[in-house]
């Protein structure tokens, strides 16, 4: 067993010393597009499924509430959240369109929507993803494997090139502090 749980952990390095090679750069635009956004009376939009769902929650908490430094509450929202609206959307329109038409509704030119997936393909978020360029907001992907179709409608695409999801969400949770981190040195100097 110990072996396994070795084998885990360097598969777990190894996704993530991927990142620091391949994807710093995207990183830290992600980073300057949400601090941007923020500066100016925008807001972050996050969403994704499952996973992601709970790592877009994890996202805009420590966004609304605080990372490390106690500052202003920044505007974050993750759409995955309210079960109302995804289950009467889902019903009345159909499950793909339950963040965009969350997006139609909450979103304003200037903002940024950060899409989670860690296969690139799934529908939903990339509807979402299309809804908020169209509105005239900044696009981010937090993708895994190659990035899928997602990563087409980003304007910044974050890819952890790794088709194991659980690899795959361990690296998008560690860049979603890194990106939280960054958003607070940013905000509080």
């Amino acid at each position: 067993m110990q072996d396994k749980i070795k084998d885990l952990v360097t598969g777990s390095i190894a996704v993530k010393e991927l990142v620091l090679k391949t994807e710093t750069g995207n990183i830290e635009k992600a980073a300057n597009a949400i601090i941007a956004s923020l500066e100016s009376g925008g807001k972050l939009l996050v969403f994704g499924n499952g996973g992601s769902a709970a790592d877009s929650q994890h996202i805009a908490a420590e966004l609304v509430g605080r990372f490390r430094k106690e500052r202003k509450a920044l505007a974050a929202i993750a759409l995955s959240t309210n079960s109302s609206s995804v289950t009467a959307i889902a019903n009345d329109y159909g499950y793909d369109v339950v963040f965009a038409r969350q997006v139609e509704a909450l979103a304003k030119p200037g903002d940024v929507a950060l899409g989670i997936s860690t296969s690139g393909n799934s529908k939903n978020v990339i509807e979402g993803l299309r809804k908020a360029k169209g509105i005239g907001c900044r696009a981010i992907g937090l993708i895994g494997g190659d990035g899928g179709k997602m990563k087409k409608e980003c304007e910044i695409a974050i890819v952890v090139s790794s088709k194991d999801t659980p690899r795959v969400q361990e690296a998008h949770i560690m860049i979603g502090h890194i990106i939280c981190e960054l958003i607070e040195d940013g905000m509080t100097k």
